[in-house]
């Protein structure tokens, strides 16, 4: 019986918490100046067509009523939040109906922290990462990497970007490089193989993929779509089947930011 009650007292205590916080995050203010924030920061956003620019917004406005977005002993502004949400938003601009069911929080911090997510002492590597365990449904950004990665138009980086990529290769259960949710079966083969090549001409000084990507598949799919998104004309000129495996993955082909006819994942 007590086992019981502690259970039902739990659930109610679960469906307030998750109300309470679902809450505050709806409530929070959307910039008045939104647009024009984003076109003078974002250039995938700049480069839509009217039409399509109105769909960007109404999904970022949506991402930001439905997630926090809160400062870790530091401060951001409202470009800071827009340019997070605008992260979220390009990845699966190819997908309308797509929503970040794994995030409740995106955490910025100052500037780079270490697995223990401190910001001083050693080790304080990293710059951004998707949550696990007691974490799970966070995300943690240095804001230093989030502005860099929306300043620098050639350097094919994009942090922000790179952890939302993560989510969705998670989304399938496994941040394994192998995004099930997005990728049709019949490519799954040819994407495995076309990462081994890739990795190869890495290992072996034979590509302008960022090295990191060596590190495991998911982060060479993590790369390799930062690449995507950042130069897309750079990408499709070195790297065409790469470049046309993630138009697939993706659908969408942001050179031109006229997105494939959606496939919504299953």
């Amino acid at each position: 019986m007590f086992g019981l009650i502690f259970f039902v007292a739990l659930l109610i205590g679960m469906l307030i918490w998750t109300r309470q916080q679902k809450k505050a995050a709806d409530t929070r203010p959307i910039p008045s100046n939104i647009d024009s924030i984003l076109n003078q920061e974002v250039s995938y956003f700049r480069n839509l067509a009217v039409d399509r620019q109105k769909v960007f917004t109404a999904a970022v406005i949506h991402f930001l009523r439905v997630t926090r977005i809160e400062p870790v002993n530091t401060t951001i502004t409202d470009t800071d939040r827009l340019l997070v949400a605008a992260s979220a938003v390009i990845p699966i601009f190819g997908f309308p109906r797509w929503q970040y069911r794994n995030l409740t929080d995106v955490l910025v911090y100052e500037d780079q922290f270490n697995e223990s997510f401190q910001t001083e002492g050693q080790h304080r590597n990293l710059m951004g990462m998707v949550g696990s365990g007691y974490m799970n449904g966070k995300m943690l950004l240095s804001k230093t990497a989030l502005r860099e990665g929306f300043n620098n138009k050639t350097d094919k980086e994009n942090t922000a970007i790179h952890e939302f990529v993560h989510l969705l290769d998670k989304a399938d259960g496994a941040a394994d490089g192998l995004p099930e949710a997005l990728l049709s079966r019949q490519y799954t083969i040819p994407w495995l193989d076309l990462i081994h090549q890739q990795m190869a001409a890495i290992r072996n000084n034979q590509s302008d993929i960022n090295p990191y990507g060596l590190t495991n598949k998911a982060e060479f799919f993590a790369v390799a779509s930062e690449y995507f998104f950042e130069r897309p004309d750079l990408l499709e000129q070195k790297h065409p089947e790469l470049f046309g495996m993630l138009e697939k993955i993706f659908h969408q082909y942001p050179d031109y930011h006229k997105p494939i006819q959606p496939i919504l994942p299953k």
